[in-house]
C-alpha cells in the first residue's frame, strides 16, 4: 500500500509569527535610516538560510555591520529570534499530533541557522514528526523543487501521495508543480478540513493537553 504523507511549514502555519517591529526599533536606537539594517545585513540572512554561515559568524557581521558591542549582539539575536519563534500554533499542533500513526508525517521549513536547536527546546517538533527538512541543513530554499524533493524523500513517500501546508502562496505552487497536493495555510479550521480529506477521514480535533 502507498504510504500517505503530510508535510507542514513551520512559520505562520506551526508557529504563530506576527511582525514585532524589532528591526525598526534597532535602527532607530542606532540612529540609522529606515531599511539599513536589512540592507547591510541581507547576504548574512542568505547565507543563514542556507547553510553558509554559523551562528558564531552571524554574531561577528552583525557587530561589524551595526557597529554592536558583545551585550548588543546577544540583545538584537534575541529580539530576531522572538519574533522567529513566535508563538505555537497549539490548535494545529494538537491535531498534527493526533494524526501520528495514521500516516508519514514531516516538515519542511525555510529556515536560518540555529533555528532546529530552538525549535526543539520550544516545541518539540522532532516529537510532532517523524522528519524535519530545514533549508539550512540542507542548503535549498523552497520553492526551489529539490527541496520537496527532499521533504518526501525523508518520508519516503510519493509526492502525489503526500499533502504539503505553506502559507506562501508561491510555494504552494511550486509543491504541486513538483507533483504534490498542497494547500495554502489561512486558518486551522480550514486546514484541518484539508488534511482530514487528504486521509479520508472526518476532521476531528485532538486533545488539548500541553505541549511536549
Amino acid at each position: 500500500m502507498t504510504a500517505i504523507g503530510v508535510i507542514l511549514d513551520i512559520g505562520g502555519v506551526l508557529e504563530i509569527t506576527p511582525k514585532t517591529g524589532w528591526v525598526q526599533r534597532w535602527e532607530e536606537r542606532l540612529a540609522l535610516p529606515p531599511g539599513t539594517v536589512h540592507e547591510r545585513m541581507d547576504d548574512v540572512w542568505q547565507d543563514g538560510n542556507v547553510g553558509g554561515i554559523s551562528e558564531r559568524e552571524v554574531h561577528e557581521q552583525v557587530a561589524v555591520r551595526l557597529g554592536l558591542d558583545t551585550h548588543q549582539v546577544e540583545a538584537f539575536m534575541a529580539d530576531l529570534w522572538a519574533e522567529y519563534l513566535g508563538t505555537p500554533n497549539e490548535e494545529l499542533i494538537n491535531y498534527v499530533r493526533g494524526l501520528r500513526g495514521s500516516c508519514r508525517l514531516g516538515i519542511l521549513s525555510n529556515s536560518f541557522v540555529g533555528a532546529r536547536e530552538r525549535e526543539t527546546a520550544l516545541y518539540r517538533f522532532d516529537e510532532l514528526v517523524e522528519q524535519i527538512v530545514y533549508s539550512h541543513e540542507i542548503g535549498i530554499e523552497k520553492p526551489d523543487p529539490r527541496a520537496f524533493e527532499a521533504a518526501c524523500a525523508s518520508l519516503d513517500v510519493r509526492p502525489e501521495s503526500c499533502l504539503f501546508i505553506d502559507d506562501y502562496a508561491v510555494n504552494v505552487d511550486a509543491a504541486q508543480a513538483a507533483g504534490m497536493q498542497a494547500h495554502l495555510f489561512e486558518d486551522n479550521a480550514r486546514t484541518i478540513t484539508r488534511i482530514a480529506a487528504h486521509l479520508n477521514v472526518g476532521p476531528r480535533v485532538a486533545g488539548r493537553g500541553p505541549l511536549r
